[in-house]
């Protein structure tokens, strides 16, 4: 007796239930597929080989893709999703508040995806105007001048994800305004001591290339 209403109580939820899990690990497999199409679409790897990151994260991780890791946390957002809703139509609120405690976080962890991507390609088109004015303007420069302008980008990069993760926000933030102020002091000497001509041409180069 206690067996029947055992199963008579939890065998329609725990139907719905399979239903969504089915449903939303294929759903979950979409939007993996389409996010790798997107990267593909925007040249993600392109870019990266052309910055130099990739080079960078072969030196340090080893071989890795960030496409597909990229595209493994949109799969996961949504698999967790899912289990978010398993549990809930099981009525195993404990369980299902949990999972949403996770999904809760994950806009951080677009929010600070998105802010990659755009430092990537603010880093490519950036490159190219400043290295570009120099060779026309037949100014001699070094490598490390690349790197330095590198290391500038990737340092507010990463400072901007860590405070967008909330990983020691109040730290990171002195931080970063204290990075923030320490080039914009340095840019300010620089112009005074006869750069003007010089980041107005980047300005004028930026305009022209913003036009076409």
């Amino acid at each position: 007796m206690i067996l029947e209403k055992f199963v008579e109580q939890f065998s329609y939820p725990l139907l719905i239930g399979s239903s969504i899990l089915l449903g939303g690990v294929l759903i979950a497999k979409f939007f993996e597929n389409l996010a790798l199409k997107f990267l593909e679409k925007i040249r993600f790897r392109t870019i990266l080989k052309r910055t130099g990151f990739e080079e960078v994260m072969e030196r340090f991780v080893g071989e890795v893709k960030v496409e597909n890791f990229l595209a493994q946390i949109v799969k996961w957002f949504f698999i967790i999703l899912t289990l978010m809703a398993f549990f809930d139509a099981l009525k195993l609120e404990r369980v299902s508040n949990f999972f949403l405690s996770i999904v809760n976080y994950f806009p951080n962890i677009f929010i600070s995806i998105l802010i990659f991507l755009l430092s990537l390609y603010l880093l490519d088109f950036s490159k190219k105007i400043f290295i570009g004015t120099l060779e026309k303007e037949k100014i001699s420069y070094t490598p490390l001048v690349g790197r330095s302008f590198s290391l500038f980008i990737w340092t507010i990069t990463i400072l901007a994800i860590l405070y967008q993760l909330k990983i020691v926000p109040q730290i990171i933030s002195g931080i970063f305004f204290a990075f923030l102020a320490i080039i914009s002091l340095s840019i300010g000497i620089a112009f005074g001591l006869g750069g003007k001509d010089f980041a107005a041409k980047i300005l004028k180069d930026l305009q022209e290339k913003f036009k076409k």
